[in-house]
C-alpha cells in the first residue's frame, strides 16, 4: 500500500509538472527543480508527454537548468538514455538533443550509436550535433 501512495503522489506530481509547463510556468518549475533535485528523476517521463509544449518546456528546462544548477543536471541523464530507444522519432531525437545539452562525456557512445543506427534520419543528424555540443565543451 506505502508503494501505491509514493507512485499515485509521484504521478500526481509529474501530471502537476506538466501542466504547469503547458501553462508557461517555466519559471516555478525551475525553483522546484532547484529546490527538489529528486525531480531530475521525471525529466525522461516528461519528455515523453504528448502536448508539444511540455516537451519545449522541457528543453528549455534543462538549457536552463544546466546553467543554474550544473551540480545536478546530470542525475537526469539516467532517464533520458532510454528515450534514445522510444518508438517514436521525435522523442529519440528530443532526447538526443537533451543529452547534447547536458554534456556529459559518458554519453557520446551511445549517441554515436544513434548517429549510425536509428533509422530517421533526422535522429542521426540531431545525435551527431549533440556530439560535437559535448566535445565542443571540453
Amino acid at each position: 500500500m506505502f508503494m501505491s501512495i509514493i507512485n499515485n503522489s509521484s504521478s500526481e506530481l509529474r501530471q502537476m509538472i506538466a501542466d504547469y509547463m503547458e501553462n508557461g510556468f517555466l519559471e516555478n518549475i525551475i525553483d522546484m527543480f532547484k529546490y527538489d533535485n529528486s525531480l531530475y528523476s521525471l525529466v525522461g517521463e516528461l519528455m515523453t508527454d504528448e502536448r508539444v509544449r511540455v516537451r519545449l518546456g522541457m528543453s528549455a528546462l534543462v538549457e536552463t537548468l544546466k546553467e543554474e544548477d550544473p551540480e545536478n543536471i546530470y542525475s537526469a541523464i539516467v532517464n533520458i538514455v532510454p528515450l534514445l530507444g522510444h518508438n517514436e522519432p521525435v522523442i529519440r531525437g528530443d532526447a538526443a538533443y537533451l543529452l547534447g545539452i547536458i554534456g556529459h562525456e559518458e554519453s557520446i557512445p551511445l549517441l554515436e550509436k544513434t548517429a549510425g543506427d536509428d533509422t530517421n534520419a533526422e535522429v542521426r543528424l540531431i545525435a551527431k550535433e549533440a556530439i560535437e555540443e559535448i566535445r565542443n565543451q571540453f
